[in-house]
């Protein structure tokens, strides 16, 4: 261990203690320009086929020319900047490392303007450069090193985590409240100086204060990584009122020409959820999830967890699955995976085939149940899961739901 940590600190000093020239702070980072590119480039498709991108091209094409607009202002103007509507009705911006920034259908839905779209890529145009993710990371990998350990999850999450999210584990990095300040601050250096009028900013937080309801539901601000809409809409008029110049774009035609058909809210025909049960009406199917687990409607996967987040059922459509024993056959052939009992049948003309099994992983033991069911042409996988210590709590729940397609 004392080895380890001295070639960290001599990989700290080769690698990262720089000036951000976005920032003007020195930072440390573990992790490389070309790295921070290829884990974006490789997160990306992850991204689309798990939310899907709008099916909007000349929306597409006018988020991504203002992204580029902004973006070639910034500080790093040579990243490879991409910029795309995903499918998801949630109020919602994110990026990745290396120049992968995303908008939801949600937000666009409720923006007025140019400037207003402008200060939210703005904002997480000023995430990427200020290199927030990548830091995190690399404070993590120092933190793991110091501490001796292989993960900042518990044991018994690890396995059903790193299944869960995957390559998508970068969507999910929290910023802290400075993070979320800065790229204010970078977001409303961009658009101004691409000529738009920074007041956007304010109509984006008084947006985004509106979906988030009323104070009384929400922990005091010191215990959260993103500060209230509204104290942070109180620091850009702070901002506005000390700049010494102010752009004049504003763009609310253009923008509302823009959205003009964009879908509000979640799609019925991509599915929803009625309490615990799910309702696909164009496929023509519906499943009941285990009572009191979240729900979670995606492109490419609808499941629900459970609420500790300790266990998952998850439907998806498996390629090259022809029929239901031969689904279930290739998943038990996998490597790690003990089948046990195997059974088939079929109920109102639905065949299925299903069987328990545990995985082994890196990281331990996982006991599930997994059941394939032939639909309309179409096979289906239902799949549950959690660590073997906790498959007494959750395996009836979990049968209960694989039984349940029809």
């Amino acid at each position: 261990m004392v080895w380890k940590r001295w070639v960290l600190a001599v990989s700290v000093g080769l690698v990262g203690c720089a000036v951000n020239p976005a920032t003007g702070s020195r930072q440390l980072s573990l992790i490389s320009e070309s790295r921070e590119i290829e884990m974006g480039r490789e997160a990306d498709p992850q991204i689309v086929a798990s939310m899907g991108v709008v099916e909007n091209r000349a929306l597409n094409s006018y988020v991504e020319a203002l992204g580029k607009g902004l973006a070639a202002g910034s500080e790093r103007p040579a990243l490879p900047w991409s910029f795309r509507v995903v499918d998801d009705p949630v109020v919602n911006a994110f990026a990745l490392p290396g120049g992968y920034i995303y908008v939801t259908r949600g937000i666009l839905a409720h923006l007025e303007s140019e400037a207003e779209l402008a200060g939210v890529l703005g904002h997480e145009i000023g995430h990427v450069t200020a290199r927030h993710s990548v830091n995190q990371m690399s404070r993590q990998q120092i933190q793991q090193v110091a501490l001796g350990v292989g993960s900042i999850l518990s044991e018994d999450v690890r396995g059903v985590s790193g299944l869960l999210q995957g390559g998508l584990q970068l969507v999910n990095l929290r910023y802290s409240r400075g993070d979320e300040s800065q790229s204010d601050e970078l977001g409303f250096r961009y658009m101004t100086a691409a000529g738009y009028d920074a007041a956007g900013l304010v109509g984006v937080f008084q947006t985004l204060a509106a979906v988030s309801g009323g104070e009384g539901d929400r922990a005091p601000q010191w215990s959260l990584t993103h500060p209230y809409p509204e104290n942070r809409e109180t620091h850009i008029q702070e901002l506005l009122a000390a700049a010494p110049t102010r752009g004049e774009r504003v763009g609310s035609e253009a923008y509302m020409s823009a959205i003009d058909g964009i879908v509000y809210g979640a799609d019925p025909r991509e599915g929803f959820f009625q309490d615990r049960r799910f309702v696909h009406p164009d496929l023509e199917f519906q499943m009941d999830f285990p009572a009191g687990w979240k729900g979670v409607n995606q492109k490419a996967m609808v499941g629900a967890v459970s609420p500790r987040e300790d266990a998952l059922v998850a439907l998806t459509v498996p390629d090259g699955v022809s029929n239901p024993r031969a689904g279930l056959d290739a998943f038990l052939g996998g490597e790690g995976i003990e089948a046990g009992r195997v059974r088939e049948g079929s109920r109102g003309g639905l065949s299925w085939a299903r069987a328990v099994f545990v995985a082994t992983t890196d990281n331990g033991e996982l006991n599930g149940e997994v059941a394939f069911w032939s639909h309309g042409g179409t096979v289906f996988r239902i799949l549950g899961y959690t660590a073997a210590d906790h498959w007494s709590e959750y395996d009836d729940g979990i049968a209960d739901a694989l039984g349940s397609f029809a």
